[in-house]
């Protein structure tokens, strides 16, 4: 009798952790995340600073990218392939206005990391997904003042999305320890955190701490 194939559990929802927006002290925030990424296993640090030119964007990759490394932590810059490139990322993340991914692909090579957001959209993930996006991101879930959402998706995006396709999936927006493992429940394959952590009244360390103990007593 032929035995029904098994398939192998989902891996453990993971942090994706962004930087806030704004980092007005490299150093002092080198430091930080060195101590922050000590404490907890995080997937990957975006680089995301809306609005910086490519020289301060450069620079940041420049003191923070050894810190990932250290960490094993994969290095993503936010919006720019061309600056991701040239700082050594490992991937680069695209919003619905950032280009495509095929020109992302095009500019970083094969074995990039190229993450798109999807908003509260299946339609736009499978497209992302069918467009070759190494992973596809929704949101926001909750509230947030990290950036202005009008997109507000349900959980349920998450557990359909996690049936039904293979690239992985990222929640973001107002993701805090508080409320990570309901959306680890649901499927999310990381959770994206960025004002949790970096405004923490008793640090990003403890902050990163807080969330994965969350996620892991939430698989």
């Amino acid at each position: 009798m032929a035995r029904t194939p098994q398939i192998p559990p989902r891996p453990p929802c993971r942090l994706y952790l962004i930087t806030p927006p704004v980092i007005p002290d490299l150093d002092a925030f080198a430091a930080a995340l060195d101590a922050a990424l000590g404490v907890g296993e995080v997937a990957a640090l975006q680089i995301r600073l809306k609005g910086a030119s490519d020289a301060v964007v450069l620079e940041a990759l420049a003191r923070l990218g050894p810190v990932a490394r250290a960490h094993d932590v994969a290095l993503i810059l936010n919006d720019r392939p061309d600056l991701a490139l040239q700082g050594g990322c490992d991937g680069v993340h695209l919003g619905q206005t950032d280009g495509s991914v095929a020109e992302a692909r095009r500019i970083m090579g094969p074995d990039a990391m190229i993450g798109v957001t999807c908003h509260d959209s299946r339609h736009l993930a499978m497209d992302a997904a069918e467009a070759g996006a190494d992973y596809v991101a929704f949101g926001a879930f909750f509230p947030t003042a990290t950036k202005v959402t009008t997109h507000r998706p349900d959980l349920e995006v998450l557990t359909v999305w996690q049936e039904t396709m293979e690239p992985p999936c990222v929640a973001i927006g107002g993701i805090t320890a508080a409320n990570a493992g309901d959306l680890a429940r649901a499927g999310a394959d990381f959770v994206a955190v960025s004002a949790a952590v970096w405004t923490h009244p008793e640090g990003p360390a403890r902050a990163v701490g807080d969330i994965c103990r969350a996620l892991a007593t939430n698989p």
